[in-house]
């Protein structure tokens, strides 16, 4: 079994180039549930040379439906304190564009080793250093007619290719930022969203995730970005064109994305 995963994980790990749209696996590696994705997930860490940089997860929506999955920390890209307000990201483009989600990304500033016993929400907190304005960096790997389901998308990283770090924003208003209001402006082009966090709470899915994967032996470091879902879905803009975020409240950054 530990073969299929590995050979499944291999494949998806290959996959991670640009302009990229595959068929589904085959169907001797094809994951089967949601534990068989995960153990395809943890394969595919395991044969990355870099570690765990963050990691993207929602509240469950049912038993068959879980939103988790590592984010390597090769492709973890933050603003610099040179680049102050301003920065240049490189990124795979996906249908020629650039795709990314609006999000809030909380920085832990301790470890939590694996548990069996798993943590409650204070040690969480106060495990959690700094929250930044966030942009996951979004790539569909499968063809849009491949059938791909869900557990395939699931051992894949739910589209993930990455993350984007802004500016540090104040603690308190991040935990509370169930609603937020944000323009992406490109040019002339400004895109206006009434944001609204996918769980209402953006730091629930934080004590879901570390109590269920503590208990399934992962242990977190410190460093470690956590997103918790998108505010407005994924927003399509172009590339080598300056950006500008604004997250009414909160801040803003500029950014300009670079194809790899």
């Amino acid at each position: 079994m530990m073969e299929k995963f590995e050979l499944a994980a291999k494949e998806l790990l290959s996959r991670r180039v640009a302009g990229m749209k595959a068929p589904r696996l085959a169907e001797n590696v094809r994951p089967a549930s949601i534990e068989d994705a995960l153990q395809i997930q943890a394969a595919m860490t395991q044969q990355r040379s870099d570690a765990i940089g963050g990691w993207k997860c929602l509240l469950p929506i049912s038993e068959q439906q879980m939103i988790v999955a590592p984010i390597f920390s090769d492709t973890v890209k933050r603003l610099s304190d040179t680049e102050k307000q301003s920065a240049e990201c490189f990124m795979m483009a996906d249908n020629d564009c650039v795709r990314i989600e609006p999000e809030i990304a909380f920085v832990l500033s301790q470890d939590l080793p694996a548990s069996d016993v798993g943590y409650d929400e204070s040690q969480i907190n106060d495990a959690i250093g700094s929250c930044h304005m966030a942009l996951e960096l979004m790539q569909s790997r499968f063809a849009d007619d491949s059938g791909a389901e869900f557990f395939e998308r699931l051992a894949d990283g739910l589209v993930n290719q990455g993350l984007f770090l802004g500016p540090q924003i104040d603690r308190a208003k991040a935990f509370a930022a169930s609603q937020i209001e944000i323009d992406v402006i490109q040019g002339e082009t400004t895109k206006s969203f009434a944001g609204h966090h996918p769980n209402g709470d953006p730091v629930a899915p934080i004590y879901w995730l570390i109590n269920f994967m503590s208990r399934r032996g992962v242990s977190f470091k410190a460093g470690q970005a956590i997103i918790t879902g998108s505010y407005c879905g994924i927003v399509e803009v172009a590339f080598d064109k300056e950006i500008l975020i604004c997250y009414q409240g909160l801040g803003e950054y500029r950014v300009t994305f670079k194809a790899e």
